[in-house]
């Protein structure tokens, strides 16, 4: 069930959040309605997969129990073997379902190679949401087990906590101790319902009408086999640059705009990555719940950065490979993963992650940008042949003006918010619209919101009605 689809929009949303309303006060009633509505979600989307999120919970309930009972006594032994047995669990899930057709594909690969034939398999679909909730309930274990979190003893207040429905399928990832006090007490008013349904509008305008009609144009120029000039291929580039930040900045904005209407705050996931001035303030920008959970639960546990350089280095590139891996099961996220990671590695050996380095910003930002884009490349390509082939044209040399091949794509409207998108995503500071789209504690930005919701809402829903809208991309991951 697609946020912006009509069945959601128009049934499942409106009927979840009347019945929380009448429920009054009582939030055990608010929470097992809430855990009703989120199981019936994503049994809606993701039919008998149900049943692994179901074991991801129980299992890590009972792990989180036994991880605060030895913590307790002291037991450190069993406090570890909770934390290793929860890894387990969550990892082993998380690559049964989306690795291993991976790994039998290498291995079939190098087995032909060497005339020694095929593995018989059958491809294994992948469970919507899997990277996410299960990240989410191994970080429970994990700061249960460390004294971060306390233990949540309520089965159902727990359930929800991993399947809360608003950010189950593409987050935010929520950290446990930003929702505990939350999940056991927290307020309902009509305050919270409006300034939610600001925000949850303001991300549908960005999905269906900017993020969607830039997308045709990303998917033109990202087809194999399209016959496009190096002018083409820049255009799908920036396309494909602010469709990404669009639809899934979008998507998290309604997540935490529907979490609003229920009374919880969550966690922002985006703030203006593309005006970054070097690779490291990008990753502190784009999607800040993953970063955050590979910093505290993979980059400080390796050493993070009170180690001797080349261990930093060493860090930086493992943290960026799983990152890369975390988004699926082919070379091409691996290697943009890598891609990062070499990138942050420039950072610190030049210097630009230190605050005093105030000069040439907005030169800064343009390279961050270009770097940023020309890592769109692998991520949506195909596979590495096709990525290649990406590059080749983008810099065969002399730049020539488009071919055409683009023309089908390149219409009013699309071409419209190509130049709208780039605006509110890349201008800086006081000038940029995304500050006004962003920032809450202005009047006038409060104004702004309103009207260009009131403006540009309408024409979302109308784009809804009529069918035209596509899944978000995250969904894949």
């Amino acid at each position: 069930m697609v946020f912006s689809s009509q069945i959601f929009l128009f049934f499942f949303l409106p009927v979840v959040l009347g019945m929380y309303a009448l429920l009054g006060i009582k939030p055990a009633l608010r929470n097992l309605w809430l855990l009703t509505a989120s199981l019936i979600f994503y049994t809606w989307g993701g039919g008998e997969f149900v049943l692994v999120l179901l074991v991801s919970i129980v299992g890590n309930w009972l792990l989180g129990l036994l991880a605060d009972q030895a913590r307790a006594t002291g037991g450190s032994i069993v406090r570890n073997s909770s934390i290793t047995l929860s890894v387990i669990l969550n990892i082993g899930i998380l690559a049964w379902f989306k690795y291993a057709n991976f790994f039998v594909d290498q291995i079939n690969d190098v087995g032909v190679g060497m005339g020694m034939g095929e593995i018989g398999w059958t491809d294994i679909v992948l469970p919507i949401g899997i990277s996410f909730f299960t990240f989410q309930a191994t970080s429970y274990v994990i700061d249960v087990a460390r004294g971060q979190a306390r233990v949540m003893y309520n089965p159902i207040d727990f359930a929800l906590y991993v399947s809360l429905f608003p950010q189950l399928i593409a987050g935010p990832i929520v950290r446990y101790h930003e929702i505990s006090t939350q999940l056991i007490s927290r307020s309902f008013d009509w305050d919270h319902v409006s300034s939610g349904m600001l925000r949850f509008s303001h991300g549908l305008v960005k999905k269906v009408v900017i993020a969607d009609s830039i997308g045709i144009i990303a998917d033109a120029a990202f087809a194999p086999g399209a016959n496009l000039s190096a002018g083409d291929a820049w255009i799908g580039l920036l396309a494909y640059t602010l469709q990404i930040y669009f639809d899934f900045s979008g998507y998290s904005d309604m997540a935490i705009g529907m979490g609003r209407m229920f009374g919880f705050k969550l966690p922002e996931n985006f703030k203006r990555p593309y005006s970054a001035i070097c690779m490291t303030d990008f990753w502190r920008r784009w999607h800040v719940t993953l970063s955050n959970w590979f910093r505290d639960y993979v980059y400080i546990p390796l050493g993070g950065s009170r180690c001797a350089k080349p261990r930093i280095y060493f860090n930086l590139i493992v943290v960026f490979l799983l990152t890369g891996f975390w988004h699926g099961a082919n070379w091409t996220f691996i290697a943009w993963g890598v891609y990062n990671g070499f990138w942050l590695i420039c950072d610190r050996l030049t210097g630009q992650t230190r605050p005093e380095l105030l000069g040439m910003i907005p030169l800064r930002r343009l390279a961050t940008f270009l770097i940023v884009m020309l890592g769109w490349v692998v991520f949506r390509a195909v596979d590495i042949t096709h990525a290649g082939e990406y590059y080749a044209t983008l810099f065969d040399f002399p730049l020539t003006a488009t071919s055409g091949s683009l023309d089908s794509v390149l219409t009013t409207q699309s071409v419209f918010f190509l130049i709208i998108g780039s605006g509110i995503a890349l201008l800086p500071g006081r000038i940029s619209t995304g500050r006004w789209l962003d920032e809450s504690d202005h009047r006038s930005a409060l104004v702004f919101r309103i009207a260009l919701s009131c403006l540009l809402f309408p024409l979302a829903l109308l784009i809804v009605i009529g069918g035209t809208f596509s899944p978000f991309l995250y969904f894949q991951f």
